[in-house]
């Protein structure tokens, strides 16, 4: 972990070149990762190591000069390059201005990945594997991942932040065969904690959870298409809002010209039932304390009650829009800090399960999601579902499978007439220029008056 000693070595370094620059960051992770690939009970491949890495951003004459090294001893060499670079160029880059901070964040973790063998690793995913052993699953791949480490900021603004962080992610995938058909089952469990996120887990649930999901699917109808009411599950309510709505929101792509909410702040962009959060500092799978630039998390309301509020942004994108920074700017320390969203989710309301689809005489219930796409430009999206229901007269009845729901994103905001007091988050990565980070996503099970649904291509 990150030491004293280096902390001073750094804190020397700012103050070399603070009279020399408008502005100056660096940034320090010290971590020990390890992933472990499982594929039909055997495992496949075992990855653990240390990461240590620097990195220095040099703002002057509203340029960005930067660097990045893996090397202490090449750290005055780091910071003569982006000094260097910045002095080259010319343009208009401007901060938003935060409060500067000086805290010391210490690791949430009960037991740290660290101290558990891998051994004792594997033992989890051969439980979770023993349990997707039943009839017509032919295959399944179990996926560990865990991370653990100390990531320094400081600023020539008096930021000083030293933050210990751990996550740990298990995820299963298992496949079904039966009658010419293949289908999937996907689960996946974790936490920005420690090894006792696992330890609490009922993996044997876990498992099986996934594999009867592969092997009901086999037996599942065809979708009808056309408009219905539909029914999403916590899961796919998350990845909708998620894809839909937080991309959307993401101040670069506002200023990009690719996102149906630009022009769109403090007008109604969905029905008044709907308010929707990404908030970092909540325990979930996308946490952090502090974003890439010194900013204090908190939670940030992008919709109330339909009503567009704010948007995800860093300090560079915030200063654009005449904002403050909303404490999103995210990225490994060797990569340049993106707009990124953290645990991003709808607001529970109050109806039960059984009150959402009481109503419904033909309609679908939608549950996970299999991946899809989505246009934030032009304001459409078509998701996949994993597994679907038909809904008739308030009953579930028929499982479907290969369902595809799609639409406008503001339509169906705003089609919105039933929000579930129920709330679930999920476990996931989330890709963006090159660069994935470990978010949450989720909220309750929303009813959408009508939408568009089909065959999954």
């Amino acid at each position: 972990m990150v030491n004293k000693i280096d902390l001073d070595l750094f804190k020397s370094l700012l103050t070399k070149i603070e009279n020399k620059v408008d502005y100056a960051d660096i940034r320090i992770s010290d971590s020990q990762n390890t992933s472990i690939t499982m594929k039909d009970g055997k495992i496949q491949e075992i990855r653990s190591g240390s990461d240590f890495g620097s990195a220095i951003r040099i703002l002057k004459n509203g340029a960005w000069g930067s660097a990045f090294t893996t090397d202490l001893s090449k750290m005055d060499k780091m910071v003569e390059t982006a000094l260097k670079l910045s002095n080259a160029l010319k343009s208009d880059i401007e901060l938003a201005k935060i409060e500067p901070h000086v805290d010391n964040v210490k690791l949430k973790a009960k037991i740290r990945p660290s101290d558990v063998s891998i051994e004792e690793k594997k033992e989890i995913m051969v439980e979770a594997n023993q349990a997707t052993t039943i009839p017509k699953v032919v295959s399944t791949t179990v996926s560990y991942v865990d991370a653990e480490g100390s990531n320094v900021f400081l600023s020539t603004e008096g930021t000083s932040i030293t933050t210990e962080e751990s996550r740990v992610g298990l995820f299963l995938n298992a496949v079904a065969s039966g009658d010419n058909i293949i289908q999937f089952g996907h689960n996946s469990t974790g936490g920005a904690r420690g090894f006792e996120v696992l330890k609490n887990e009922d993996i044997e649930k876990f498992g099986r959870k996934a594999a009867e999901k592969a092997v009901r699917l086999l037996s599942a109808n065809s979708p009808p298409s056309g408009r219905f009411p539909v029914v999403m599950d916590c899961e796919l309510s998350g990845v909708f809002i998620h894809e839909a709505l937080g991309h959307a929101s993401e101040a670069d792509l506002i200023l990009q010209n690719d996102s149906i909410l630009k022009g769109k702040m403090g007008t109604q962009i969905g029905s008044s039932l709907v308010t929707i959060i990404d908030d970092a500092s909540m325990d979930a799978f996308g946490y952090y304390p502090y974003d890439v630039e010194g900013v204090k998390t908190n939670e940030n309301v992008l919709v109330r009650k339909g009503k567009l509020v704010s948007l995800l942004s860093s300090r560079e994108t915030a200063s654009k829009l005449g904002i403050s920074s909303s404490g999103n700017a995210r990225s490994k320390v060797g990569d340049q800090p993106i707009v990124r969203m953290s645990n991003t989710y709808l607001k529970p309301g109050d109806l039960k399960f059984g009150e959402l689809i009481e109503d419904i005489s033909d309609g679908i219930y939608l549950k996970g999601s299999r991946g899809g796409q989505v246009d934030t430009g032009k304001g459409i999206f078509q998701f996949n579902a994993a597994e679907s229901f038909k809904i008739e007269n308030g009953e579930i009845k028929d499982p479907l499978r290969d369902v595809s729901l799609s639409g406008n994103i503001l339509e169906i905001l705003n089609h919105v007439n039933g929000i579930g007091s129920d709330f679930k988050m999920s476990v996931g990565f989330c890709g963006k220029s090159g660069q994935a980070a470990p978010v949450g996503d989720g909220g309750p099970h929303v009813r959408v008056s009508e939408a568009t649904v089909g065959g999954a291509s």
